[in-house]
């Protein structure tokens, strides 16, 4: 069975949490800037609770001036899609 890589998002969250204030934003900013009500979903994301939706990832690297992969954190340790390929390949060579 395949599985794939999967997204750390406590990592993410402190990932988030550290760009914004490398980037000098605070919460109340970032807050501001996306159009929240309230700042709960900017924690939840800091938190690792929850991760932003792909509009609010392009709105983050444009923000903080960084490519979505610098912001999302894939856990590096799941090497199974390559472990795929090779099943893959055996398989295909079996039946040819």
């Amino acid at each position: 069975m395949c599985t794939y890589p999967k997204i750390n998002m406590k990592a993410t969250g402190e990932n988030i949490r550290q760009l914004r204030i490398t980037k000098g934003y605070s919460v109340k900013q970032l807050q501001s800037c996306f159009g929240f009500d309230d700042p709960q979903a900017i924690y939840r994301w800091q938190w690792g609770k929850s991760i932003p939706s792909i509009d609010n990832l392009i709105i983050l690297s444009v923000i903080f001036h960084e490519k979505i992969d610098s912001i999302i954190v894939v856990n590096s340790d799941d090497d199974a899609v390559p472990f795929c390929l090779l099943i893959f390949l055996i398989i295909f060579l079996a039946l040819t």
